[in-house]
């Protein structure tokens, strides 16, 4: 298989968001690093920075009324090795979990709020604040604000879930996400105050996203929702058909109730009792048979 066959059917598979976020970071970073390299040989390098300005987005409301889609495309776009690297490893380590607990459309979710809000703190910040109006018309590239949204998700789900940290040791996922919060904080003083301010955005709409998630809203939905409508864009089939079966009486009963779970999988009332009793006393509380549960209802 080519490399472009295993791309295409890495994106057609509808179970692997965290992958194809993986991917879309990777490519887009490629697709620059070659961009740049032919612009220098054929010694038009200037023009790299137009193009690089069409994926980052700008803290000045007017350029960003000229590229409204940059409040997406900068959470894609990354400069530098290490940059892509760091972002990419705690997506891929935290968005497990939030893939695992929640499903893949909550992570794509809030990936894609993470970066919504981490760019309103942006704009917010460098046109309201006396402390940053000195830098307007910076502009921001990176996914930290989505990788931030989702490890705060993540600790505010499971506080309890502990990862294996070379030389500390275990460590809890709370205290990890109060030091990505304090070391942002930290930064703004530095020489990247937009990047960090982007991350603390992320991080309260992670923070609220779980929260919300718990008291039965989901603020996913949306997203959710226009991910479908431009999935059926590019899937669409005939409307028409014919049928001989006969059409199922909806009785008044099935009406006014929750959708039945589909063969071999668990009641929407369970699930939302398993997250309640993780919130409660974390996921080591839960039977071998609970975490089989959600784990079967995260794949749906």
């Amino acid at each position: 298989m080519s490399v472009f066959q295993e791309i295409r059917t890495a994106f057609d598979r509808r179970d692997n968001a965290l992958n194809q976020l993986l991917l879309l970071n990777v490519l887009v970073f490629a697709a620059l690093i070659v961009l740049h390299a032919g612009l220098t040989i054929g010694g038009a390098g200037s023009f790299y920075e137009p193009v690089l300005r069409q994926f980052a987005m700008s803290s000045s409301l007017p350029v960003l009324a000229r590229h409204p889609w940059t409040v997406l495309t900068y959470a894609f776009t990354h400069e530098g090795f290490f940059h892509i690297l760091f972002n990419l490893l705690n997506l891929y380590w935290f968005g497990q979990i939030i893939r695992e607990y929640l499903g893949n459309r909550r992570l794509v979710s809030l990936y894609v709020l993470g970066a919504l809000a981490g760019g309103l703190v942006f704009l917010l910040s460098y046109n309201f604040l006396p402390a940053f109006r000195p830098g307007l018309g910076a502009s921001v590239v990176g996914a930290s604000a989505s990788v931030t949204a989702i490890i705060v998700a993540a600790a505010t789900l499971l506080p309890d879930f502990t990862f294996m940290l070379i030389l500390l040791g275990p460590v809890k996922i709370k205290w990890i996400a109060v030091a990505v919060v304090l070391i942002s904080l930290a930064g703004i003083n530095g020489g990247n105050p937009g990047g960090e301010i982007t991350h603390l955005g992320g991080a309260l709409l992670g923070f609220v996203f779980i929260k919300q998630l718990k008291a039965g809203r989901d603020m996913g939905r949306p997203i959710q929702a226009i991910g479908d409508w431009v999935g059926n864009l590019f899937n669409r089939r005939p409307t028409m058909s014919v049928s001989t079966r006969r059409p199922e009486p909806v009785t008044t009963a099935a009406r006014g109730a929750r959708p039945a779970a589909a063969p071999g999988q668990p009641h929407p009332d369970e699930v939302d009792s398993i997250l309640e009793k993780i919130s409660r006393s974390g996921y080591a509380s839960l039977s071998k048979d609970e975490k089989q549960k959600l784990f079967r209802a995260s794949q749906q």
